[in-house]
């Protein structure tokens, strides 16, 4: 079933169109590449599913518990309690927050108490709250930062927060998880890591996923399907296989050969 189909979609900044006619469709489960050159429109794309940019044109239309419903420039707060999580290519935590409360906040959304028992912590305020500390926490281990729950998130080294900004995400309980560049600035070690952690938070979670990624040893080994962006346009679709030997996709690379990831 198609969790997510985007027609035409169309995004222009004055006389410069980043994002053009784009066609997209997610199957409910797949784990699915977006890639493309520095400055393809990549993370403009992001934008536009997530609710930071208001499409100029075209429609994004999202399933959950198969009602379809059109999120097309709706806010990001509320295209978020739609089931819709994303990360960000330049990390965006709370940085003068622990690594708890960095979860914690995520999680607000399904908070069960309101503003007076919140002002005077009455037993329904004790009781969600001791429920979100546990279900925090238990993110924390999954993502293995439980025993950092307490540092400032700006104390984690850079690989945690990565591990952090996935866990924030995850929180919120999304069925769509939009992950931008997740690899940057991770070494070999921490790469390796996070493709065995993306995978298998996918099934844990139940989650579908759509990855911005440049590094194509992480996307060919985990992406079941990759569609490449070039000037805004979907230039490329299918498999790990049928996208490293398309000619089309070598070009858009500047020439790199990208058979061989």
């Amino acid at each position: 079933m198609s969790i997510l189909n985007v027609s035409k979609l169309t995004k222009s900044f004055g006389g410069l169109t980043a994002v053009s006619n784009v066609n997209l469709e997610i199957n409910e489960g797949e784990l699915v590449g977006l890639i493309g050159p520095n400055g393809a429109g990549k993370t403009t794309l992001f934008n536009l599913l997530t609710g930071v940019y208001v499409p100029s044109s075209g429609s994004i239309v999202f399933t959950r518990d198969d009602k379809q419903q059109s999120i097309s420039g709706l806010k990001p707060y509320t295209i978020c309690h739609k089931g819709i999580a994303r990360t960000f290519q330049n990390i965006r935590l709370f940085k003068d927050l622990s690594v708890l409360d960095n979860v914690r906040i995520a999680m607000n959304k399904n908070v069960n108490y309101n503003i007076f028992d919140g002002f005077f912590h009455t037993k329904a305020y004790r009781r969600e709250e001791k429920r979100l500390i546990e279900e925090s926490m238990e993110l924390l281990k999954i993502l293995k930062l439980e025993h950092k729950k307490d540092e400032l998130a700006s104390n984690l080294p850079y690989g945690e927060q990565r591990h952090l900004e996935i866990a924030r995400a995850l929180a919120t309980d999304p069925t769509l998880l939009l992950l931008d560049e997740p690899a940057a600035g991770m070494n070999p070690a921490e790469t390796a890591q996070l493709t065995e952690l993306i995978g298998w938070i996918r099934e844990k979670f139940k989650l579908t996923i759509l990855l911005i990624e440049h590094d194509m040893s992480l996307v060919m080994k985990i992406c079941e399907r990759i569609y490449v962006l070039d000037y805004g346009k979907i230039i490329a679709n299918g498999t790990p296989d049928q996208i490293k030997s398309d000619k089309r996709v070598i070009e858009a690379y500047l020439g790199e050969d990208v058979s061989n990831a």
